[in-house]
């Protein structure tokens, strides 16, 4: 009785661990989905570290628009799995950042296989974000850290 006991109470954390994911794990076709999927809004589509220091830097303007503009969708892409095959490095940094965007963890391994085929522009450096209006599919892509009022700049490019 006391082992099943024991045993019981090892494994809820590890349940709970598990149970509600903070992040979806995809394959390219359904990262590229999300991205050409029409909606109403503006679509946000930042790619990211939690080894990028000018990722993270950023990352409360990314929080802070999707939180103000209920026109804005906001979708953070991991690409922690190129380096490390363990998405719970990922879970962890959402949790301990209390983020609020939906996280997207991309589980392809070979950048230069892939990264033509979410933009043409990218050399493959981070962070990189994508603007897309939903309605129009109107899009600007930039290669580097944003900084206060470049979100705002770059939506207003794309309206």
């Amino acid at each position: 009785m006391n082992k099943s006991i024991f045993i019981l109470i090892l494994l809820i954390p590890i349940g709970g661990l598990y149970a509600q994911s903070p992040a979806e794990i995809v394959k390219l076709g359904q990262l590229q989905n999300h991205i050409n999927r029409q909606t109403e809004n503006i679509k946000v589509i930042n790619f990211w570290a939690t080894w990028c220091g000018p990722c993270i830097k950023e990352m409360p303007l990314f929080e802070k628009l999707g939180a103000e503009r209920k026109d804005v969708e906001v979708t953070l892409v991991s690409l922690d799995l190129d380096l490390n095959p363990k998405p719970e490095v990922v879970y962890r940094f959402i949790d301990r950042k209390k983020i609020q965007s939906k996280v997207l963890i991309l589980d392809e391994k070979d950048p230069n296989s892939w990264i033509n085929k979410i933009e043409k522009e990218w050399s493959g450096a981070i962070p990189a974000t994508i603007i897309i209006n939903g309605k129009t599919g109107k899009r600007k892509f930039v290669e580097k850290e944003l900084h206060e009022g470049d979100l705002e700049k770059l939506i207003a490019e794309i309206l």
